[in-house]
């Protein structure tokens, strides 16, 4: 009996199943693996050329090559300053810190830190791909939004220039934070949320255009994660718990706010009313919303600087773009219910736009290519889903739009690879420039100074009048031109440009060191040192004001003051080995019986 105990007993139901492991068919990953490896070469082989490309003289001087911290590398004393300055106009922090660690690792070799920003384009390019994926389960979409975003010749600008780091650098920490709080979403766990916090931190210690990535999560509740619904009025509760949600990402995004304002108030960066009406401004925003639109589908004739039109806001242009811009508004807003992709779309455009349309106008530049690295993803999910909606009850139309899409991508592929050839160097990038537009301040000063680096000043002096013909009181171009007068021999001349140019930027550290070059060049030592005086106060970091003002000063024959500020410069720079033979010059000369 004790053995029949221990038989089992029999029942007529049938007893469940053990669980067995979840199979997912290889199929599924396979397809996604193969879209993200066609994304990866595609990307590589689009801007394969900007590895042949060199440093420029806009920017990549003031940002890697010329810079006193960055070119030192990753050390205790460039850590510190990279988060205490806002050299630039801007508080990068994280922006410098990469900068600072391809010179570590690859010293000046301007091919590696090319690559450096083509690898975090290409990252990118499939965490936009993988984000879109996840979020709509649309996988061709997906995929093409995604093959839009890397390979369109909009964006080379972005990726081809070492000083726009911070463009590539950011939106892979966007596309983290977006990620991370999709993840909180689907989970509502502590730990993404932190996730989503910290990126978001990063991202706007790159570059403090993050500052509408809350808006844009909230058009992502929209669309496609359907957690809010149209009109808002008629669900404020969970509007309520949407927005307590980001609230830390508005408060993070409104102290970067302060802080950039504040930075670029300190470098001299913002333009006043007095420079640029806020008529000009409105005017120029307007058209560039929709001349970006243009450049969106035919992308033609890219430059590397747009000059501002300083034109006022009744023309006709701002007319046709104010027409343009209210109609399509209140197209998507009408289609919000049939295609709420067009809606979130085209919300996305506007509004990570805002940052950088000009109403707070910093720097000359009317428009620039870098301002649609993550605007146009807003104009690409709009256009691609909107596609698909619109053929999907076709079978011919569809296959004709899929088939479309090929030789699309083609063309994209082939004008990012023509774009990205005129970032080669200096020469290549500012004459292509002028092609685009005869009248460009700018290039006719950058290539004016690259003639003038090659010796060539004759013809620098020949560029640096034309920029001076189209903007008499342009700084640089006076201070340029005043440099190349003076190594001709005609220094009172090039007095002359300095001061004008100091007229206009009083606070200019560069061309005050010029100007006491010459003259000290013209014997005016107390003027020579006290132009050295005032640029050392304005820039107290640069090694080479110090050694100039200590070279004026051993001249006027007050060697104490000299002699600090030769060893102010080898503190500075300890490989200054002019400021070092200066230094030893002058101790000789103060030694009895020499």
């Amino acid at each position: 009996m004790a053995a029949d105990a221990r038989q089992p007993r029999t029942s007529s139901r049938r007893s469940p199943p053990s669980p067995r492991p979840v199979i997912v068919p290889r199929r599924r990953f396979a397809l996604p693996a193969a879209i993200c490896a066609l994304l990866v070469l595609s990307t590589m082989a689009a801007f394969r050329m900007v590895r042949s490309n060199g440093f420029i003289l806009f920017d990549d001087n003031q940002y890697v090559t010329e810079n006193a911290h960055v070119s030192k590398g990753l050390t205790g004393d460039t850590i510190a300053w990279a988060f205490t300055t806002t050299d630039q106009g801007n508080w990068h922090p994280l922006t410098w810190l990469s900068h600072m660690l391809d010179v570590q690792l690859f010293g000046m070799n301007a091919g590696r830190h090319h690559l450096t920003s083509l690898l975090l384009h290409v990252l990118n390019v499939l965490l936009l791909f993988l984000l879109l994926f996840r979020m709509t389960g649309a996988l061709w979409r997906s995929a093409i939004v995604a093959a839009l975003f890397a390979l369109h010749p909009l964006h080379v600008e972005s990726v081809a220039w070492i000083a726009e780091r911070k463009d590539v650098l950011s939106t892979l920490f966007w596309l983290l934070t977006t990620g991370a709080w999709l993840a909180y979403v689907k989970s509502s766990k502590a730990v993404p949320y932190a996730l989503m916090l910290a990126f978001f931190a990063l991202g706007l210690m790159a570059k403090p255009m993050l500052v509408t990535l809350p808006f844009t999560l909230l058009l992502f509740d929209y669309w496609p994660m359907q957690r809010i619904a149209l009109p808002l009025r008629e669900h404020s509760g969970e509007i309520k718990k949407i927005l307590w949600e980001k609230a830390p990402l508005f408060v993070m995004a409104a102290a970067s706010c302060v802080i950039t304002v504040i930075a670029q108030r300190r470098w001299g960066a913002v333009q006043t009313l007095d420079q640029l009406p806020f008529a000009w401004r409105v005017e120029n925003a307007l058209r560039a919303c929709v001349a970006y639109l243009g450049k969106a589908v035919w992308p033609s004739s890219l430059t590397v600087f747009y000059p501002h039109p300083r034109t006022g806001l009744f023309t006709a242009s701002a007319a046709v773009a104010v027409l343009l811009l209210a109609c399509a508004t209140t197209l998507m807003v009408r289609l919000r219910r049939r295609a709420p992709h067009l809606l979130f779309g085209w919300l996305w455009y506007l509004g990570t736009l805002v940052p950088v349309i000009g109403l707070v106008q910093v720097g000359n530049q009317g428009m620039a290519d870098r301002y649609t690295y993550i605007p146009l993803i807003g104009i690409f999910i709009a256009v691609v889903w909107g596609i698909a909606q619109g053929t999907k009850e076709n079978r011919a139309l569809r296959h004709a739009a899929a088939a479309a899409a090929v030789p699309a991508l083609a063309a994209l592929f082939a004008a990012t690879c023509v774009q990205t050839g005129y970032w080669l160097d200096d020469g290549t990038l500012f004459r292509h420039a002028l092609a685009v537009n005869p009248d460009n301040v700018v290039a006719h000063v950058t290539l004016g100074l690259d003639l003038y680096n090659a010796g060539r000043t004759e013809e620098a002096i020949v560029h640096y009048a034309e920029a001076l013909r189209i903007d008499p009181r342009h700084p640089e171009a006076n201070n340029n031109m005043g440099l190349a007068l003076a190594r001709t021999g005609r220094l009172d001349q090039a007095i002359e440009r300095f001061n004008e140019a100091l007229r206009v930027k009083p606070d200019s550290a560069r061309t005050l060191d010029n100007l006491g070059l010459a003259l000290g060049k013209s014997n005016r030592l107390p003027e020579a040192v006290a132009c050295f005086q005032r640029a050392a106060r304005l820039w107290p970091d640069s090694a080479a004001i110090r050694f100039h003002l200590g070279i004026a000063l051993a001249g006027a024959h007050r060697l104490p003051e000299a002699v600090e500020q030769f060893r102010e410069a080898l503190k500075i720079n300890p490989g200054f080995e002019q400021a070092r033979a200066a230094l030893e010059g002058v101790r000789g000369t103060q030694e009895p019986g020499r």
